[in-house]
């Protein structure tokens, strides 16, 4: 194996360079992967506008999260995985003994460990993650399917927040590739779903999603509105989540819903941002606030067994493919709205 290795290292907002990085080296637990699929998401995205992400990666820093390929060395006392084996590495693990671990809320671990290096030719799997959160990949599996297998964790961990029914009624707002991936999640759940999307392209999408109603308005009082025309009476769904990460969206999905009912903050908006909601409405009205953030374990194996059943059109959501010396334009793209969902970058 070689020495160095072409990798993108993020150094400030906007500023991302593919550059030649040692090979990193498998120290007892960890493993090696040599990568065949890194995915871009919104979250790294957002990432490489703002320059950093707190709790993430902090420049100058290797880049990217989303990621299935082939073991190429196991370090020692690795028995679960050797040379050859293809995996899907998750982005993180929790410590499995803070407060949290114990009542079952990895997501929120105290020492909640990430690892980020997807968009390079190999990557080193840190032995927590190796231990907690490192699956095998079926065989009929494609990687670039199996690299979805974080980002659905968090789409199905929010809506199961949610507590759907089958045949409820869920507005999901916003078309990006995690408000699809809830839209597709809600349908396979056998839910009513109302995708409220802004651009285009995301309108034939969320159809092909599953989504039984799209609503495409250009104000957020025409959204409400439009969205509550779908529902008996105009009454409001029954669950609204918000996948957007915008203020506006938060105060737009309180209105949606109606009383009794749901609404799940799920798109994470900039530090310091403030909402201001209807106080009333939400207290006469009995409706339940919450938010979902990440993933656990258990979710993320049960969304891998999604994607190896079928039923998820992981297809649906690789809508393009570039080398690993085109990121720059790959985001540059992403940041024009463009239709593409996730681009697969093969090293």
């Amino acid at each position: 194996m070689a020495t160095t290795m072409r990798a993108a290292v993020l150094h400030g907002r906007e500023d991302v360079r593919i550059e030649r990085v040692p090979v990193p080296e498998a120290a007892p637990g960890e493993l090696i992967v040599r990568v065949g699929a890194a995915l871009t998401c919104g979250t790294d995205l957002k990432v490489f506008r703002r320059g950093y992400h707190a709790r993430m990666i902090v420049p100058p820093a290797l880049f990217g999260h989303e990621l299935a390929g082939t073991v190429v060395q196991a370090g020692e006392g690795v028995t679960d995985f050797a040379p050859g084996d293809r995996v899907v590495a998750l982005n993180s693990a929790p410590c499995g003994q803070c407060y949290f671990c114990a009542r079952g809320q990895e997501n929120l671990c105290d020492d909640l460990l990430f690892n980020n290096g997807a968009y390079a030719e190999f990557i080193r799997i840190p032995a927590r993650i190796v231990d907690k959160n490192t699956l095998h990949i079926p065989d009929h599996v494609p990687l670039e399917h199996a690299a979805l297998t974080e980002p659905l964790a968090c789409a199905v961990h929010g809506l199961e927040d949610s507590n759907p029914h089958p045949d409820d009624t869920v507005a999901i707002i916003g078309g990006g590739p995690l408000g699809l991936m809830m839209v597709h999640v809600a349908a396979l759940k056998g839910c009513n779903v109302i995708a409220v999307v802004r651009h285009d392209g995301q309108v034939e999408a969320a159809r092909q999603l599953g989504a039984a109603h799209v609503v495409q308005a250009s104000t957020i009082r025409k959204a409400i509105r439009e969205t509550r025309a779908f529902t008996p009476k105009d009454r409001g769904v029954d669950i609204a989540i918000e996948a957007v990460g915008a203020p506006e969206a938060w105060e737009e999905a309180v209105e949606m819903v109606r009383k009794g009912g749901t609404v799940n903050f799920f798109g994470g908006c900039a530090v310091g941002t403030r909402v201001t909601l209807d106080t009333n409405r939400i207290h006469y009205s009995d409706i339940t606030l919450r938010a979902t953030f990440h993933h656990t374990p258990v979710i993320c194996r049960r969304s891998l067994d999604l994607i190896a059943g079928g039923r998820f059109q992981a297809g649906a959501f690789i809508t393009g493919h570039a080398h690993l010396y085109e990121l720059n334009r790959v985001f540059e793209k992403l940041m024009k709205r463009s239709s593409e969902i996730k681009t697969a970058i093969v090293p």
